[in-house]
């Protein structure tokens, strides 16, 4: 057994149970705030105390997602001070909205884990004691929700984290560690689109356009429709990534750089931009219905990048279908023509990651071997900057990435795409 220390190495465990008084962690700073490559660095801070109903988990291994690229960059929220103007003290923010590891300590009200618990961590945070959860309200559409390791602090770039109790699921047996620290954020978000916006759920034969398939959320977005039954057409920049989707479950893939009518509408009076616009519109109609293999529209369309493709999303989903969306990611000014919203009944839902039940029913999907982690990349803990960076420039392979971080440090993992 471990000497009982005040500090631990990464890859030095402490005897179990025992919490050490510091801790490393990779922080953003204020003064670092620029690109991830240069915002994150390693330093030694003190370990969290545990409330009532909180759970203190040994950090085994942590997800990389695009909310620690907003963080690093201080854009379009400065996190660090929005929390210091609600009163928090720490000038400092520990990311990481991912994660696997031990349960070490736990609150005197917690009753659902126990010390030595493998567990995933889900990001979702609210206050069960709030009016509106108390009312009935989903936790996830509540006033006092707010995102673990990006709004809130102390996320899973540490050897510690400190979580709420409902934010504990089991670990996946089958799972290495960074496996299991790659696919909640991304999965649970997913699945929260695609089955928590009754009746536009996603069905045996329901044809699916899925943009961004190559990426986190299109890759659990397309194994999730696939296990309903659904029919997954991805969406992807390069022709390169058509075999990713297709073993992933996509029945069909359109390359998006073949279309150039990407961005907002044009002014509807201008006959002639918007008829060009139409044009490329009615083309990329018909791609899908080339992919899907019969002439026809999505049921649901599953949503992110928002400016560049909401006003095509809006055309061409089915008569009384939905776009559902979860993020902006070029751009948050998106465009909708009313008409086909009102005439043909259509649904434009927004959805924020997942409430704890539909977090768990994913993580049961995982735990069952149905939907994959998509693993793509591991790093060590001091390369958490260089995950974000491929992240902001896109230049990330396809599926989830992982960081270790109290695992074995074995060097950089690269499995195949």
């Amino acid at each position: 057994m471990a000497d009982e220390k005040d500090i631990y190495a990464l890859g030095e465990t402490p005897p179990l149970g025992y919490v050490p008084q510091r801790m490393h962690a990779s922080l953003i700073r204020e003064e670092r705030f620029g690109e991830p490559k240069d915002a994150f660095a390693v330093e030694e801070i003190d370990v969290p105390p545990v409330g009532p109903k909180e759970v203190l988990v040994w950090v085994m291994a942590a997800g990389t997602n695009y909310n620690n690229v907003w963080a690093a960059l201080g854009t379009p929220l400065n996190v660090i001070g929005q929390r210091q103007r609600g009163g928090a003290e720490e000038d400092f923010h520990i990311g990481g909205s991912d994660a696997s590891g031990v349960v070490w300590a736990k609150g005197d009200e917690v009753t659902n884990v126990d010390i030595g618990d493998e567990v995933v961590l889900s990001c979702g945070r609210w206050d069960e004691d709030a009016a509106d959860i108390k009312a009935g309200v989903d936790s996830m559409s509540s006033s006092s929700n707010h995102i673990w390791g990006y709004e809130s602090n102390w996320g899973s770039f540490a050897q510690f984290t400190i979580v709420d109790h409902y934010q504990c699921h089991p670990k996946p047996p089958q799972l290495s560690w960074e496996a299991s620290a790659a696919y909640m954020l991304t999965g649970a978000t997913a699945w929260r689109m695609l089955h928590g916006w009754p009746p536009h759920v996603v069905e045996e034969g329901d044809p699916v356009l899925v943009w961004g398939g190559t990426g986190g959320l299109g890759s659990m977005a397309i194994q999730i429709v696939r296990e309903a039954g659904g029919i997954p057409i991805a969406v992807v920049s390069d022709e390169a990534k058509f075999e990713f989707c297709l073993q992933m479950g996509a029945q069909g893939v359109i390359n998006r750089k073949e279309f150039e009518h990407w961005g907002r509408l044009p002014d509807i009076d201008d006959a002639e931009a918007f008829g060009e616009w139409m044009k490329g519109a009615g083309a990329f109609r018909n791609k899908f219905s080339e992919a899907l293999g019969r002439r026809g529209a999505p049921k649901i369309v599953f949503e992110h990048p928002g400016e560049a493709t909401i006003p095509t999303s809006i055309f061409l989903v089915d008569n009384a279908g939905m776009v559902v969306i979860c993020a902006g990611t070029s751009g948050y000014n998106a465009d909708v023509d009313l008409r086909y919203l009102w005439m043909r009944q259509k649904r434009f839902q927004g959805s924020h990651f997942a409430n704890t039940q539909q977090a768990r029913e994913l993580n049961d999907m995982i735990t069952e071997g149905r939907i994959d982690p998509a693993l793509s990349r591991t790093f060590q803990f001091d390369e958490i900057g260089a995950s974000h960076q491929l992240m902001y420039e896109n230049a990330h392979p396809p599926g989830n990435m992982a960081i270790l971080v109290n695992a074995p440090q074995e060097g950089m993992t690269e499995l195949p795409a």
